[in-house]
């Protein structure tokens, strides 16, 4: 086991945060409650002053910085968090590993973001089976890397730890159900990034960026079905459709839409196919208002099972006004408190962030594997990519 000792000789797991947009502040939220044995917040680094010191403050990190680097040469720091913009994942995570780090790393693994030699934006000018072709080859090259480091790889894939999916788990596992068609979809009003609308910095829209949840999910729980019933289930076709509907919008029609696509697409259908002629449908959008909505549906051959992540109803709020309410959170995109409203409880237990990160430091102080580990980021970027392919040529792609 490794050691991960401190300078009085006590076990200590120190982290290194990459990234102060959203994703740290749901990750931190979920680190917050986690309680099992000492987990110390070293260093965060961002590329803004304002937001990196924001952040180091409200989460308590003892340094603040604006180089990477900084992470990787603290001898102290054992395990670094990738909560960055997808672009610069894949180099953030080669670096983490060889440096000696275990990684956390965010959704998506990697994407396509870009050669010297494209002509911009590359989300409307770049073939998306070149795209394919070649987020093929990144995969194998991280898979190389993991391979070869003797550092813990977990995949920050919330969906596969929310307690309605793992639920759903048990019963699939307890009853050997066949699970014959899967629905889920993650849609919202846009995004709080203010790059999510450029191919070059997201690798993809709404589908890479919200899509990627309830598809995780919907492949993790067919391998729990494979695992029960003792038969290998793979995905054998991926058929899309990706538009771009919110750029038709006047200024006025667009005025409650936060997304702001410029060359990727703000809604996404995709149906895969299983080795087991099972079907799923996985769909995100950025048109949604009133909130954020989450779920995943399973028609089984003996069960049906309905997975709410968000929009759920443990309670219900209605306000005249939103006196006093300024600090308090009731929903993700949420334009007004006004009105009723379903508040997220408990958000980060209720989305997986809690459990992911529990099992995140577990498999670092313990050494074990992750729930959420290479396979499922490797196996959800190659989708998401055949996904664009198919979309761009009309037509089906084995994965």
């Amino acid at each position: 086991m490794e050691k991960l000792e401190n300078r009085d000789g006590n076990k200590q797991i120190c982290i290194g945060m990459a990234g102060a947009g959203r994703a740290t502040e749901l990750h931190m939220n979920a680190l917050l409650r986690f309680s099992e044995f000492p987990v110390r917040y070293k260093t965060i680094v961002a590329r803004r002053p304002e937001q990196v010191n924001m952040m180091k403050d409200r989460y308590g990190f003892e340094n603040a910085s604006l180089r990477f680097a900084d992470l990787l040469n603290d001898e102290e720091i054992n395990v670094i968090d990738i909560c960055t913009p997808p672009y610069v994942h894949e180099e953030m995570i080669e670096k983490a590993l060889k440096a000696g780090k275990h990684v956390i790393c965010e959704k998506p693994l990697t994407g396509y973001f870009g050669l010297p030699e494209d002509e911009a934006p590359i989300g409307l000018t770049v073939s998306k089976t070149d795209m394919y072709k070649h987020v093929l080859e990144s995969l194998e090259r991280l898979k190389k890397i993991v391979e070869e480091s003797r550092q813990k790889f977990m995949y920050a894939e919330n969906f596969i730890y929310a307690p309605s999916i793992v639920k759903a788990a048990e019963i699939i596992q307890a009853k050997k159900s066949r699970i014959l068609f899967a629905k889920g979809e993650e849609s919202l009003k846009g995004s709080s990034s203010p790059v999510a609308g450029e191919w070059s910095k997201t690798g993809g829209g709404t589908f890479i960026r919200t899509g990627a949840h309830p598809l995780s999910a919907i492949l993790w729980l067919k391998q729990q079905e494979a695992q029960a019933r003792g038969k290998e289930i793979k995905v054998e076709t991926v058929l899309a459709d990706m538009g771009r509907m919110t750029p038709t919008l006047t200024k006025y029609e667009h005025r409650h839409i936060a997304a702001r696509p410029n060359d990727v697409e703000d809604s996404g259908t995709v149906i895969l196919t299983f080795s087991d002629k099972s079907k799923a449908v996985i769909m995100a959008n950025d048109t949604l208002l009133g909130g954020s909505k989450n779920y995943v549906e399973l028609y089984c051959n003996d069960a049906a099972i309905n997975c709410t992540l968000t929009m759920a109803d443990m309670m219900e709020t209605y306000f005249l006004d939103e006196d006093g309410l300024g600090d308090v959170y009731l929903s993700e995109m949420l334009p007004s408190k006004t009105g009723w409203n379903k508040p997220f409880l408990l958000d980060e237990v209720m989305r997986g962030y809690t459990d992911e990160m529990k099992d995140f430091m577990q498999c670092i102080m313990y050494d074990r594997e992750p729930k959420s580990g290479f396979d499922m980021a490797y196996d959800t970027a190659k989708i998401i990519y055949a996904a664009y392919m198919s979309a761009e040529i009309g037509q089906a792609v084995e994965p």
